[in-house]
């Protein structure tokens, strides 16, 4: 497919910055993903949403390995001038994508199919989403739920923050704390939400684990082992109390210096990753 050169700011390029607001986003289910790491994992994982490709000359001579890539998928791509391609977005690096985005998966069948979920109840700092998505893909987890509220998936700076985690792990958006919480325990999962002031200490059931590991004795009572549902909250707001409720336990994190608290999303790796050791440890 030949490349084609834009040198103005034609009406497509309009629509495309269109898509840096969310209404537009859902108004015509695409979405923008920028930078040349994003780039790279959409064209090996998710190549037959590409719409369109926004690329400098200069860019494709620093990334040749992305060069190689479209042209062994050959999406439409549209060379452009530095100046205008920054008119687009300050942070491609030079390589922008337009995406049409997928209908999600059955929510049932992934959990059916699952040992591990988190659910930021309220993520609304796109950032924060982001690595969280990051962090649950790099932990071996099955899928990320953003509760009603939340920043959408496909937000440019989700997608920046995940640095492509987001083509590479089932995401549902918009759903309900209550309805997750149900569909988890239909599963056979086990609900633990992440908050100060616990049941449990993570620290304390990570032992556990290896100790039982090595004794071949059972864990008493909570066990990481088990499929894992994690609740994480909103760092302004936390959580109501209808919402630890509807855990079966919390989990506090322990903290031996003097910050009063984590980052949501250090505090969900670090939940996610004492889950995905001790699953393996089964």
């Amino acid at each position: 497919m030949p490349r084609n050169f834009i040198f103005d700011m034609t009406g497509q390029l309009k629509k495309v910055s269109g898509l840096f607001r969310r209404s537009t986003r859902y108004q015509y289910a695409q979405a923008i993903v920028e930078g040349p790491q994003a780039l790279r994992e959409l064209l090996q994982f998710w190549p037959n949403t590409i719409r369109d490709v926004y690329v400098t000359e200069g860019a494709l001579a620093v990334h040749p390995d992305v060069d190689d890539l479209l042209k062994s998928r050959d999406p439409y791509t549209h060379i452009l001038p530095e100046d205008l391609l920054l008119r687009l977005s300050r942070d491609a690096q030079g390589m922008l994508a337009v995406i049409n985005v997928p209908d999600e998966e059955n929510l049932d069948d992934v959990f059916a199919q699952s040992k591990l979920m988190v659910m930021a109840v309220s993520g609304a700092d796109p950032g924060n989403v982001g690595t969280i998505i990051r962090s649950a893909d790099a932990a071996g987890a099955d899928g990320v739920i953003l509760g009603s509220g939340s920043v959408d998936a496909f937000n440019p700076k989700v997608i920046r923050s995940s640095v492509g985690s987001v083509f590479h792990l089932p995401i549902f958006e918009d759903e309900g704390i209550e309805e997750v919480v149900e569909r988890a325990h239909r599963n056979d999962f086990v609900v633990l939400l992440a908050d100060g002031g616990g049941d449990f200490n993570l620290n304390d059931l990570t032992e556990r684990v290896f100790r039982a590991k090595i004794t071949g004795s059972d864990v008493e009572s909570l066990d990481l082992r088990s499929k894992t549902l994690w609740l994480v909250g909103n760092e302004a707001h936390g959580f109501t109390a209808e919402q630890r409720a509807l855990a079966d336990c919390v989990v506090s994190i322990p903290m031996w210096g003097n910050t009063e608290s984590l980052n949501v999303a250090m505090a969900t790796t670090l939940c996610l990753y004492a889950s995905a050791q001790a699953q393996a440890c089964s």
